[in-house]
């Protein structure tokens, strides 16, 4: 009896690791092809030789989490001032409300108009927001995380922060980037994601 708990004591343990480290290398996966699609984007603000200087938090797998998702279908626009000075029209999708580290918290989520006209990006959602990090270990504008439509299933939502990214106005000047509104802007630190740029913003764009 003995032996057979010890046994699968030691099988649940295995099993835990095995998915810790494919959920950590699927962490790794997003940030290598976060890097290459830089090199791959005509409107890219980096070359090759700048991805040395992305730099990204530690994989943390208590910034991914599962939240309530509230559909909101009233179509409300709202009008996103940008880095910029100009415009960008979303309908706010719905609400999540999650918990990190004990801590009740909620952000809205976003359809963006112009996207939702092109087939490939029709159940693309968008999640700009700030924390407590930035300016300091992040980028002082906030960072953005992507989602799908497909990912809400019966009422529920996973979002993790170790796939937050900065948006190209953290690289370079020129571009016209969201501003996270302040319904976003999370009274935490979320140290996950990509971190501050290392390379000063150029102004080639």
């Amino acid at each position: 009896m003995v032996k057979q708990f010890c046994l699968l004591f030691v099988g649940l343990c295995l099993a835990t690791h095995t998915h810790a480290q494919a959920w950590k290398d699927s962490v790794e996966v997003f940030r290598e092809k976060y890097k290459k699609a830089f090199l791959e984007e005509a409107n890219s603000p980096l070359k090759a030789n700048d991805l040395q200087y992305l730099q990204f938090f530690e994989p943390d797998s208590s910034y991914q989490v599962v939240g309530n998702f509230s559909k909101i279908s009233d179509g409300t626009i709202f009008k996103f001032p940008t880095s910029n000075g100009k415009i960008k029209e979303y309908v706010k999708y719905g609400e999540v409300s999650f918990e990190i580290h004990g801590k009740a918290l909620k952000l809205n989520i976003y359809r963006s108009l112009a996207l939702m006209q092109i087939p490939k990006y029709r159940d693309y959602l968008f999640i700009p927001m700030k924390d407590q990090t930035s300016g300091k270990e992040t980028y002082g504008a906030g960072r953005y995380l992507d989602a799908s439509i497909k990912d809400i299933k019966d009422g529920k939502i996973a979002l993790d922060f170790n796939k937050l990214y900065n948006p190209y106005c953290a690289f370079s000047e020129g571009y016209s980037c969201p501003i996270p509104p302040k319904e976003n802007h999370l009274p935490i630190r979320i140290e996950a994601g990509e971190k501050l740029f290392l390379k000063e913003k150029s102004n080639n764009h």
